[in-house]
Parts: structure tokens; C-alpha cells; sequence
């Protein structure tokens, strides 16, 4: 947003107005504070003020006593601690797990003896399972100075938030930790210049966010439609360790701009275990995803008249190919009830599924079936129900994907999906004021960063 634009914002957008004033005001508090504390330093000291300091100066020693530490020498003071281990006192060595490698392999190019292999791995038994360690991940070794060196620690990197100590130092021991992790919310907003995922990514925001909108929008916005010129912001919380973000735990909200709508989403969870809402309290979640799986292109369309690429015959082609490779999974648009499964000669292997008394979807061409799909059997909206092929009439590998409305066939891409159920009347209340704290985070990042591109400006000039 440059200056104009917050300009114009300011002066349209009373809540963005009303943050800025208050962010302006407490700049101006502070300055005034500061302003303040320089001007008593600079008074001159005397009369009371004497009496002054010297009862802050005899309150001293009792506010400096706490920070003493009794019976603690320089060397341990000095101590730097990693994994809780003193590194001072030993020597490391890092690596990874080489493939065909396991625990005792490991521990026996690394200097331990076979007995405390043998106690180690006695010991792991319902504390963490050998099997777990992995070709490709971190360990670290410690030994302590000596003719020779010997092994007393070695640390396994587990995961990104935990770790196992293997201690070989004075008694035998195996335990799991788990690294501090925080917390964080913050912000972003990105310009589609590539695609969702990359220019996530040069915004600075993690990649996972946009597995989350994904999910988010799956039933409203087609993520292989997306335009040069479409945007969202959002607010975000993520898990943080070791200055490594783990997981992108719920986007607290979002605005997705693409063409000439824009679509808010809220993360409110009101016990159903639906999470995500527009600003009206419907469900994000329609009854159909927009698609029934993740595609290359769409290779035809629906229509009446077109020229079959096998048969050279003018027929209807009522559903829509999605180009997509082999082996692509396939899944159920909504939930439902398998009325078909098998294989016929222009369709090839097919499932169909009746959702409801008014709509039935089928998807052709199948390579093969998801697991344990059989007639009669109900599926959930997103289970995957089989992978694109190539079978019966087909020229290469696609899916075709066909949906019934009380009985006519109707074109998937303009199909209207119904929302699933919207928030209860009596939780409205509550959601009104979780959105208004939304959108306030939201306008507040969004502030700070205006501001402190202005800053910046100025300053560079």
C-alpha cells in the first residue's frame, strides 16, 4: 500500500482510520513521556532530590542482592548449554544417520562399547523406539577430553520440536525432550503474480499458509483459476522453534480478492468442528468442493456438440475433462453414496455417487479405485475415491467429471453449491465480536506496515 492508497483508505475506512489515529497517538504518548524523563534528568540535584538519592541509594543494594549468585564459580557461570549439556566441558562432533545405518551401527562408529549399546537400547524400551531414526537426520556426539577422547552424550535430533539424549557419561540413560515452542501472529499480504504458493513464499510468509487458504477456499475460489492482479491479506498464527516455523495453526482471518469478488473468511469455532465463516456467519464449507481434484488444465468442456477425438462422431459431452497425470487422486465433491462402481466400455472405470434426492456426481477414466470402495458404501466430501487413468475411450490421461441435478446433467463449473450449515443464532453475538477483533488485527498489521514503509521513505531521502 503506498501513499496514496492509505490516504485514501484513511479518509473512507472509518476502523482503518480509527487505528491509525490510535497507533499516531500513542507514538505521540510516548514521545511526550520521553520528552518528559530528559527534562527531570536534566534538573539540577539538590535539596530534596538529595534526600531523594539517598534513599535510592540505600534501597540500592537491596534491589542488586537478587542478582547475586552465591556458590557459583566463573567457569560454570560462564557455561554455554546446548541440549542441557555444558559444551565447554566436551568436544562435538555433528552428522547425520547414513542409509542402512541404525542405533547400534551408529552408536559403534561413534565409539560406544557394545555393552552400553546393549543397556542403551534396554533402557529406550517405552521411552523412544529405535526404529524411529531415520536416514538423512541430525545427531550430535559429545566426548570428554581424555587419552582417548570418550563418548558421553549423544543427541538425535527426533523432530523439529524434540529431541532424545542418549547419556553414556556416569549412569546409562535414554530421555526425550521437547524444545521450547511459541506462539506467533502475524500478517501478510501478497500480489498474485505467479502462483499461490510461490508468491507466498516472496512475501516472506510460509509455504504452509497456503495450504491453509487452500483448504479455506476450497469451495469458493478454483486455486488453478487464479489470475495476475487477484490478492488476499491475512492474519495468521503460527508454532515457532529455534527460530523455525513449524505449522501454520489457524488463519484468523482473510481476504481473498480474485476478479471481481472479495471473499472474507473468519476463524471462529463455535463447537461444531467447522472453523472458517464469512462475514455473514455462513459456513466457508460448501455441500461440493469447487473440483474434484488438483488439475493441469481443463481439457474440455461441457457442451452438446463436440466431435469425439476416437470416434469422430458429433455426441454430447456433458461433464468436464481435468487434464491431470496418472495416478492423480481423485475425491468425492460432497458426501454420499456409491451407486456405481465399475467398468464400462466408453467410460472405462467409473464410481458413481448419489450425494443426495437431487444431485449425483460420476468420474470416469479411472486408472483404478481408492480403497475399499464398493456400492453402498457412504463417502465423505474430500475421501479419495480413485486416480486418474486412461481407460475406455480416452486419448490420454484425464479425468471426466459429471454431475446429475435431479436426473439432467448440468455444467460442474456453473453449478451453484448450497453452504453447508451456518453458525446458530445464538452464537452470532460472539462471532460479531470475534470478527470485529479480526478485522482489528488485521487493520493494525496493516498500519504498522504502512507506517513503517513512511518511516523508512523518510528516512532513505
Amino acid at each position: 500500500m503506498n501513499y496514496r492508497e492509505l490516504k485514501e483508505r484513511v479518509l473512507t475506512d472509518r476502523l482503518f482510520k480509527g487505528i491509525i489515529i490510535g497507533i499516531l497517538g500513542i507514538l505521540a504518548l510516548e514521545l511526550v513521556i520521553l520528552l518528559a524523563v530528559i527534562g527531570v534528568r536534566a534538573l539540577p540535584q539538590g535539596g530534596g532530590h538529595d534526600r531523594e538519592a539517598a534513599v535510592l541509594a540505600e534501597a540500592e543494594p537491596e534491589q542488586e542482592r537478587p542478582r547475586i549468585k552465591k556458590n557459583v564459580s566463573e567457569e560454570e557461570e560462564e557455561d554455554v548449554y546446548e541440549y542441557n549439556i555444558p559444551i565447554s566441558k566436551y568436544r562435538k562432533v555433528e552428522g547425520t544417520i547414513r542409509r542402512g545405518e541404525f542405533f547400534s551401527t551408529l552408536m559403534t562408529r561413534l565409539g560406544a562399547s557394545q555393552n552400553a549399546i546393549y543397556a542403551l537400547d534396554s533402557k529406550s524400551k517405552g521411552v523412544f523406539d529405535m526404529r524411529q531414526i531415520k536416514v538423512g537426520y541430525h545427531y550430535h556426539a559429545y566426548y570428554a577430553p581424555g587419552e582417548p577422547d570418550t563418548l558421553a552424550y549423544v543427541v538425535y535430533e527426533k523432530d523439529n520440536a524434540s529431541y532424545v539424549v542418549f547419556s553414556l557419561k556416569d549412569s546409562l540413560a535414554v530421555n526425550v525432550y521437547n524444545k521450547d515452542i511459541t506462539s506467533v501472529i502475524d500478517y501478510v499480504e501478497v500480489n498474485i503474480e505467479n502462483s499461490l504458493w510461490q508468491d507466498i513464499i516472496d512475501a516472506g510468509a510460509p509455504a504452509l499458509l497456503a495450504i491453509s487458504l487452500a483448504d479455506i477456499y476450497a469451495w469458493s475460489i478454483d486455486f488453478f483459476g487464479l489470475q495476475k492482479g487477484d490478492s488476499f491479506r491475512a492474519v495468521y498464527e503460527k508454532t515457532m522453534c529455534d527460530g523455525e516455523i513449524l505449522d501454520v495453526e489457524k488463519v484468523l482471518f482473510a481476504e481473498f480478492e480474485h476478479g471481481d469478488e472479495a471473499y472474507r473468511a473468519y476463524w471462529f469455532d463455535d463447537g461444531s468442528g467447522n472453523y472458517y465463516w464469512n462475514e455473514k456467519g455462513e459456513s466457508m464449507r460448501k455441500a461440493f468442493l469447487r473440483a474434484p481434484l488438483s488439475y493441469t488444465r481443463i481439457s474440455s468442456g461441457f457442451t452438446y456438440h463436440r466431435r469425439h477425438p476416437i470416434t469422430r462422431k458429433v455426441r454430447p459431452h456433458t461433464g468436464i475433462d481435468y487434464a491431470a497425470p496418472t495416478g492423480t487422486e481423485v475425491m468425492s465433491i460432497g458426501d454420499g453414496v456409491v451407486v456405481y462402481k465399475g467398468y464400462k466400455r466408453a467410460e472405462g472405470n467409473m464410481v458413481k455417487i448419489k450425494h443426495n434426492s437431487v444431485y449425483t456426481s460420476a468420474y470416469l477414466h479411472l486408472s483404478r479405485y481408492g480403497k475399499d470402495i464398493k456400492v453402498g458404501q457412504r463417502v465423505r466430501q474430500g475421501q479419495v475415491i480413485g486416480y486418474v487413468g486412461s481407460t475406455g475411450y480416452s486419448t490420454g490421461p484425464h479425468l471426466d467429471f459429471r454431475i446429475w441435478k435431479n436426473g439432467t446433467p448440468i455444467n460442474p463449473l456453473k453449478m451453484e453449491s448450497p453452504p453447508a450449515e451456518p453458525l446458530n443464532k445464538s452464537k452470532m453475538r460472539e462471532f460479531e465480536e470475534s470478527k470485529t477483533e479480526s478485522e482489528r488485527a488485521a487493520v493494525r498489521f496493516e498500519a504498522r506496515t504502512v507506517l513503517r514503509q513512511m518511516v523508512e521513505t523518510v528516512t532513505s531521502e
